[in-house]
């Protein structure tokens, strides 16, 4: 089941932090994917993404904002994912993700007020409280919940990102010309 986003309600802090966003860097594993590490019986790691939060990252480039992957394991399946996604930068093997942030930062000549991050875990805690606006997934626990502007009503790997993709361009005015070309 997916949400009507047009009846999702946010706060006007949602809003007034939403509409500075100009890169939405996200987590791998729980967020992108339900969390799940499989194996294949050739020892191949395998993750399920989910197609409908991949509309949603691409929604995000058509849409002129940068996007980024920020996670802390390592897997080939990440890049084939994000390449195909058109995902501007993306950084594996970030257990310690600030020094890999500020860089990035530095890199695009950003504001922490500009960045949006969607993490699940305690090690996504050092950048949801420094970014413009920080959300996490239902499963998270409570103390990563506690750092954050927006819990989506989508669990991780199952449409959360298009969940927070859609509200943040609804808010910045771009969603409906987006949505156009669908409509005749």
């Amino acid at each position: 089941m997916y949400l009507d986003f047009d009846k999702i309600e946010v706060t006007e802090e949602f809003k007034k932090r939403a509409e500075k966003i100009r890169l939405v860097i996200m987590d791998v594993d729980g967020v992108l994917t339900d969390g799940g590490i499989y194996y294949d019986s050739e020892g191949r790691e395998l993750k399920r993404f989910c197609v409908k939060d991949g509309s949603g990252v691409k929604m995000l480039w058509r849409a002129g904002l940068k996007t980024a992957i920020i996670t802390g394991r390592n897997s080939p399946v990440v890049d084939i994912r994000a390449k195909e996604l058109k995902v501007d930068i993306v950084i594996q093997g970030a257990v310690d993700k600030l020094p890999v942030y500020e860089e990035l930062k530095d890199r695009l000549r950003i504001k922490d007020e500009q960045i949006l991050y969607i993490g699940d875990d305690y090690l996504d805690i050092p950048l949801l409280s420094r970014v413009g606006l920080a959300v996490c997934v239902p499963e998270s626990y409570q103390m990563v919940k506690d750092y954050c502007h927006y819990v989506t009503k989508s669990p991780g790997g199952n449409g959360a990102v298009r969940e927070i993709a859609e509200l943040l361009l609804r808010v910045q005015g771009k969603l409906d010309p987006l949505l156009k070309k669908y409509f005749r």
